[in-house]
């Protein structure tokens, strides 16, 4: 069961119906269901898992769901409306951002079931987005989503507003990427600013950074 008001954290935040707390590993699977149906049709999705978007969702909730069972340092934050989870902001820490040798290995099974070209996709993705990340300890925001049908109600700001409450709370770098032009304004409204731009299988990435205290998502 997800957190109620009357368990939630003090540092939580409660707004209208939404609820958003940590999420617990009982709701990874919904967890994954969200993240699948919310990026489906990113461009870096779209790139990478072709044109079909029920491929696309079925393939981005096989990885999600590889990284939830074999990543060991992320600690997502969850948003639930009048009980059902409907947001999800995964937060990576403590050098979690690139899997370990022994996590990559893990994960192969589920990339190959993807196919050759799939995973040959995915792993020159990640290949850009890891050239790219910083040598200092950071936050990394991701994945990201609100479930699709509920987009632009608000939910993914009250999501980031307590991602850089608790970057700002342990003193911690943020650090980002969106395939999306339009999220990079929103992330802006945190603190985030941009650092560099990249070509990433065809589609432009926004590489994002926070400074701690930056500012936060209002």
């Amino acid at each position: 069961m997800p957190p109620t008001t009357s368990t939630l954290p003090p540092a939580s935040l409660l707004t209208g119906r939404i609820v958003v707390a940590e999420l617990p590993p009982c709701a990874y699977c919904d967890a994954i269901g969200v993240l699948a149906r919310g990026m489906r049709d990113n461009p870096l999705h779209v790139a990478a898992f072709g044109p079909d978007p029920d491929r696309r969702e079925r393939c981005h909730a096989r990885l999600i769901h590889a990284l939830f069972a074999h990543g060991t340092h992320n600690r997502p934050i969850g948003a639930w409306r009048d009980g059902t989870l409907v947001g999800v902001a995964g937060l990576l820490v403590d050098g979690g951002c690139c899997p370990s040798a022994a996590e990559s290995l893990r994960m192969l099974p589920a990339l190959a079931a993807m196919g050759p070209r799939t995973a040959a996709r995915i792993a020159a993705w990640m290949g850009v987005w890891r050239d790219h990340e910083p040598d200092e300890p950071h936050g990394h925001l991701g994945p990201v989503a609100v479930d699709r049908h509920l987009q632009g109600h608000g939910i993914g700001t009250l999501l980031l507003a307590e991602h850089c409450r608790r970057l700002d709370e342990e003193g911690l770098l943020g650090w980002l990427e969106t395939d999306k032009p339009e999220n990079v304004p929103y992330y802006e409204r945190g603190g985030y600013r941009v650092v560099a731009e990249a070509d990433t299988i065809g589609v432009t990435s926004w590489f994002m950074r926070r400074e701690p205290g930056a500012g936060r998502a209002h």
